[in-house]
Formats: C-alpha cells, sequence, structure tokens
C-alpha cells in the first residue's frame, strides 16, 4: 500500500512538473513582459497626474503573424488577434473610444540633429513607456501608450496579475515612438467629416488591413526610413479606430518628414470613409503646401488635415490655432532650436495647462522629443517640465 501511495505521489509530482514546464514554455515570452511591467513614476493628484508606467515587450509579441494574416481590419478583430495570441485566451479585454488631440513638430537642433516632438492632450490617464527588441528585419522600439485606451481606470493602480496581462496589449496601441533606425512616427484626430459628422477612414480593397495605432507598430517595427514608412501606408487599407478619423506624421534621421492623411477632395465630399486615397504631403512638396508651410523644411501639425483647398473657411480647423502658434515659433529660427529642451519649451507653449483651453477636463498627458540622430528619447509627464526628476530619457 505505502509503495503504492508513493508511486501516486510521483506520477501527480510528474504531471505538474511537467504543466508548469509546459505553461512556462507556452508563457515564457509573456510572463518575461508581465515580469518588467513597473512603475516609474507616481500620481500628483494635486497635478492631475496619473502613474506613469514602464514595460518591456519579450519576444515578437506576433507581430510577424499579425502581417502575415493581412493585419486586421476592426477594433474588434484586433482584440480578438490580441486576446487568441497574447493573453492566449485568459484575459478579456476592451478598447475604449481614443480622444487623441495634441501638437507635433519636426526641428532641427543648432548641431543639426533631427527631432521629432509631440503633445498627448487627453483626460486624465496612465501612461506606459514600452520597450521591444530589434529580432530579424524588425528593429527596436520605444513608444507610449495610453493605458486608459486598454481599460485601465486612472483612479485605480494598475496592479494585481489580471491588470498586467491585459497591458501586454500594449505592443498594439502606441501612440508616438522611434525606433532604432531613427524613425519617428505619432497620431492625430483629424474630425474629417461633413457638418461635424466624424467620419472614419475605412477603405476596403484587395490590400491587406490595419488600424490606428497598428499602423505605428508596423512603421516603427518596420521601416528603415520614411520612404519604408510610405510603402508600409500604401500597401494597406486603412481602417480608422473608435469611429473618429485620425492622420499621421512620420520622420527620419535624414530630417525628411511627412504628413500621412486619408482624404477625399474636400470636406463636403469626404463623407465616404471607404472612398478615402492616401496623401502624403512631403516638407519638401512645395506645390502640395501652403505659402507659411512651403517656405518650411520642417513640419508641424494638431487635429485638421493639411490637403489644400479641403474646407471651405478656417473655421473647421480644429487646433488652428495652436498650429499657428507652433509656426510662429518655429519660423522664428527658420525651425532650428538650441537643444532638446528648447524643442521641449515650444511642446509647453501649447501645452494644455498653458494654452486657452476650451476643455477643461483635458490636459497634455506627456510631452517628448525624439532625437533621430542620436535615438534618445527626452520624455515628459503631464507638463512637469521644471521637474528635473520628471524627465525621462532613453537611448535606443
Amino acid at each position: 500500500m505505502s509503495k503504492t501511495v508513493k508511486r501516486i505521489v510521483i506520477v501527480l509530482v510528474l504531471v505538474i512538473v511537467a504543466l508548469v514546464g509546459t505553461i512556462g514554455f507556452t508563457w515564457k515570452d509573456e510572463i518575461a513582459s508581465v515580469a518588467s511591467f513597473h512603475k516609474i513614476r507616481e500620481r500628483n493628484a494635486s497635478h492631475g497626474d496619473a502613474n506613469v508606467y514602464e514595460m518591456t515587450m519579450a519576444g515578437d509579441y506576433y507581430i510577424d503573424k499579425f502581417v502575415e494574416q493581412g493585419g486586421v481590419s476592426s477594433d474588434a478583430e484586433l482584440i480578438d488577434f490580441v486576446i487568441g495570441n497574447i493573453t492566449k485566451g485568459v484575459v478579456d479585454i476592451s478598447m475604449p473610444t481614443p480622444q487623441i488631440g495634441c501638437s507635433s513638430f519636426t526641428a532641427s537642433t543648432a548641431a543639426g540633429d533631427a527631432l521629432f516632438a509631440r503633445n498627448y492632450d487627453m483626460h486624465t490617464t496612465h501612461t506606459a513607456i514600452v520597450h521591444t527588441s530589434a529580432s530579424g528585419d524588425r528593429h527596436a522600439t520605444v513608444s507610449t501608450v495610453d493605458l486608459g485606451l486598454l481599460g485601465m481606470d486612472a483612479e485605480s493602480e494598475v496592479d494585481g496579475l489580471m491588470d498586467r496581462l491585459t497591458c501586454l496589449a500594449a505592443a498594439y496601441a502606441p501612440l508616438d515612438g522611434m525606433n532604432d533606425a531613427g524613425v519617428s512616427c505619432g497620431v492625430y484626430m483629424t474630425y474629417q467629416g461633413h457638418e461635424g459628422e466624424v467620419t472614419a477612414t475605412n477603405q476596403d480593397t484587395d490590400k491587406p488591413d490595419m488600424t490606428t495605432t497598428t499602423f505605428l507598430r508596423l512603421v516603427l517595427d518596420y521601416a528603415d526610413d520614411l520612404d519604408e514608412a510610405v510603402e508600409i501606408a500604401q500597401s494597406y487599407d486603412m481602417h480608422d479606430s473608435a469611429g473618429t478619423s485620425y492622420h499621421y506624421m512620420v520622420a527620419d534621421a535624414s530630417g525628411r518628414s511627412a504628413i500621412f492623411e486619408w482624404v477625399a477632395a474636400d470636406d463636403d465630399t469626404d463623407t465616404d470613409g471607404s472612398a478615402r486615397e492616401l496623401r502624403v504631403i512631403y516638407n519638401d512638396d512645395d506645390a502640395a503646401l501652403g505659402e507659411a508651410e512651403a517656405a518650411a523644411d520642417y513640419q508641424w501639425v494638431t487635429n485638421f488635415v493639411l490637403e489644400p483647398n479641403y474646407y471651405a473657411s478656417d473655421d473647421a480647423k480644429k487646433g488652428l490655432d495652436r498650429y499657428n502658434e507652433l509656426y510662429t515659433r518655429l519660423s522664428a529660427t527658420d525651425g532650428v532650436v538650441a537643444d532638446e529642451s528648447a524643442a521641449m519649451d515650444v511642446l509647453a507653449a501649447v501645452g494644455r495647462r498653458s494654452w486657452n483651453n476650451d476643455d477643461a477636463n483635458t490636459i497634455t498627458v506627456h510631452s517628448v522629443v525624439y532625437n533621430l540622430t542620436d535615438r534618445v528619447m527626452y520624455w515628459v509627464p503631464n507638463e512637469n517640465y521644471d521637474d528635473p526628476s520628471a524627465w525621462i530619457t532613453y537611448k535606443l
């Protein structure tokens, strides 16, 4: 009887060891990614802050599989892909509607370095700085993710295993970032549609598909320069997320940049998201730019499309006041700033706490300057520009 019990115990132990080994092998990248998730800055409630976290995605987070299957054509498909692959069906995920405001510009330093700068304007929300590693033809990247887009409540801590597992989806939700080739990208709302009716881009050809933030992921992972970012955009059908519309700025270490827009001829006819076509407006494409833009080698963007003659009047251009302020400041020095701190000063000038903010619930969640020449990120949360401890620096 004693020998039988011992055999049973041994068998059970072997089964448990086998199960643990199987789980460990199957989840090894996810376990490593979850283990890397940690808080790097505590909220300052009196300032309207939320927490800042950091994580490193281990492995390839199934991006190659994402590309091979032809991407996804909706938020629902993206959620299904993430649940089925990254969280292995254990964790359900929701992606609330994003309201991505913001201001952005390119510039060069006095030393000749190429810069990409961006404010992310949103309600108080937790954020995460997400790192990925190079592998094969994929670049190492650093990006910023709004954890509110993954369902994390800004009033609560992002804590516990289920929250951390949910944050594995952060790889597919970047808002801005840079890769180790010196390519940077950001996304901004455009409110496209007629008479206040916002219409999402929803192309429908035989090309593979991408959504708002997955376009950023593809650019950051696979683009060696601006031209390759354009090739990615041209190779996919765009499906804007959350029923709204967006455009993008992309820049590379050479100092070249472009605005990517999916538009129809004008605001009155831009009511069919499937009929929109990609328009790439380069920083040196004088024929496609306004008088001020054509005189500059740098670019700047807020929340309206730059397609000439798209709007009947300036009244329909969201963020035009911030756009003009960026131009005023950049044109005074012909797009040259002393250094990254000076570029951050330009972002501070249009930060939501200091700017004429018509939405009291909106703040500048983070400001970031990417040095595309040196591959260095300078990141500041919640307009804490004067607090040296708030500056986060990372070099690829």
